[in-house]
């Protein structure tokens, strides 16, 4: 991102809000230039519109500035090294069938918030449903017919800075596919082994 709208999403993540005077005086700009900046902002989404702020004397209104949801995204988060750390303590303190438990009963929840498949539904039909369930949440899916079956492939990991690890969350995938789709797959493939995909080959 350019510098100056960095720093314009630093100053308002640290203050709640700011007007464009306060900016253009922290910034060294003006506030024309401050002005631009915002619009910018705004139209990405990620400074919300200007709301009044009530003065303490006469005077033109104040417009003050904050940031949307949306602008959480641009500051790191520390996620993976937390999730890694909790995963170690679980596997330290739980015997490997409870761990497994564990992920299958994660692998349910997900799977849970999706569409369950109808009796008799083609599996054509799941297989497009799983696949929007799964880009929905990052794994850039799709799946195609082979001569064996179908094979739903998903070219990105979610996890992927944990599953070298912990590969109990590429079982957690495979129960989540097979729980999407009603079916038990097969896996062929991993991208934590090298592979382009991690693939699922499932038959009728």
């Amino acid at each position: 991102m350019q510098s100056t709208r960095q720093a314009i999403l630093e100053h308002l993540k640290k203050h709640g809000q700011a007007t464009v005077d306060e900016l253009a005086d922290i910034l060294g700009l003006t506030a024309v230039t401050v002005r631009h900046h915002l619009d910018i902002l705004r139209s990405e989404a990620l400074v919300a519109d200007p709301v009044v702020r009530h003065r303490t004397s006469r005077g033109r209104p104040q417009y003050a500035f904050k940031l949307t949801e949306r602008a959480s995204a641009y500051f790191p988060k520390n996620y993976d090294s937390l999730a890694a750390k909790v995963l170690d303590e679980l596997k330290t303190h739980s015997d490997g069938q409870l761990v497994n438990v564990i992920f299958e009963g994660v692998a349910a929840r997900l799977s849970a918030e999706a569409p369950a498949p109808a009796p008799g539904e083609p599996l054509t039909a799941r297989l497009d449903r799983a696949v929007a369930f799964l880009n929905d949440r990052g794994y850039v899916a799709h799946w195609e017919a082979t001569a064996d079956g179908y094979l739903l492939h998903t070219y990105n990991c979610p996890y992927e800075s944990l599953s070298d690890r912990h590969p109990e969350l590429c079982q957690m995938d495979m129960v989540l596919v097979g729980n999407l789709l009603g079916v038990v797959p097969q896996r062929v493939s991993r991208l934590a082994d090298g592979a382009h995909s991690c693939a699922y080959l499932i038959r009728e």
